[in-house]
């Protein structure tokens, strides 16, 4: 089973760096099996061309190294705050991608604009507030992970799926490696979106609510059509 996470999580991180939303070696993904309480995640500083399954780093959750040769991701406390207190996630990645980093580095969230930014989580996507000097100071990368946490005090995390911190760039999450690697592609593309809307006409307002709740209950809700389905499942809706 650990094995089995590792590959995943190797092969998450090779992915990343070909989509160039992580220049040089700036981002990673982790994964969680929550039975054996270890958090697998690539190591600090290597290429993503260089890695192999057996480079990957095992943590527990509060931060010991139990297997691995190399260091973890400098990130690593931030992806451990998050995994503890975010119980549904089960994969991380961050990256640096350009336009969410501009929207991180002027501190405004990503509004929801369209229908592709609907279809990937329940409203903007939100900015943490600034770490405080002596956040910095004492653990920044804990208090990075705290501060997401602040945020999403009254938010459900499943229903953004990833986040914009002040200052720094965006970290997303999902039930596996895979989805919080696909939500970092999708926040990328909606924030290069809303960008050039927002150039376009700066006065322009949020998608309407019930097209909003429409694409992305579609989507993610309870009743989601989006995908495949059973044949059988399908039939039923055909009279």
């Amino acid at each position: 089973m650990l094995d089995q996470l590792k590959q995943e999580v190797l092969e998450a991180n090779v992915r990343l760096g070909r989509t160039g939303l992580a220049p040089l070696t700036w981002g990673n993904v982790s994964g969680i099996d929550r039975q054996k309480g270890v958090v697998v995640i690539k190591p600090s500083g290597v290429s993503y061309e260089e890695i192999t399954a057996g480079d990957m780093v095992v943590v527990r959750l509060d931060g010991r190294k139990v297997e691995g040769r190399l260091n973890p991701s400098s990130d690593t406390p931030t992806h451990l705050i998050l995994y503890e207190a975010f119980k549904e996630v089960g994969g991380i990645c961050h990256t640096h991608s350009p336009y969410a980093c501009m929207f991180a580095q002027t501190c405004r969230e990503i509004p929801c604009l369209g229908t592709t930014h609907a279809d990937l989580c329940a409203g903007p996507v939100p900015i943490t507030r600034p770490l405080t000097e002596a956040e910095v100071r004492e653990a920044y990368e804990a208090n990075t992970g705290r501060v997401i946490v602040e945020r999403f005090r009254d938010l459900q995390p499943t229903a953004t799926g990833g986040v914009l911190v002040a200052h720094h760039g965006p970290f997303t999450w999902g039930k596996n490696p895979v989805e919080a690697l696909n939500n970092a592609i999708a926040l990328e593309a909606v924030a290069a979106m809303a960008f050039g809307t927002l150039l376009l006409n700066p006065g322009i307002g949020a998608i309407p609510e019930f097209l909003l709740a429409k694409h992305y209950q579609r989507k993610h809700g309870p009743q989601a059509y989006y995908g495949q389905r059973p044949y059988s499942d399908q039939s039923q809706d055909l009279g």
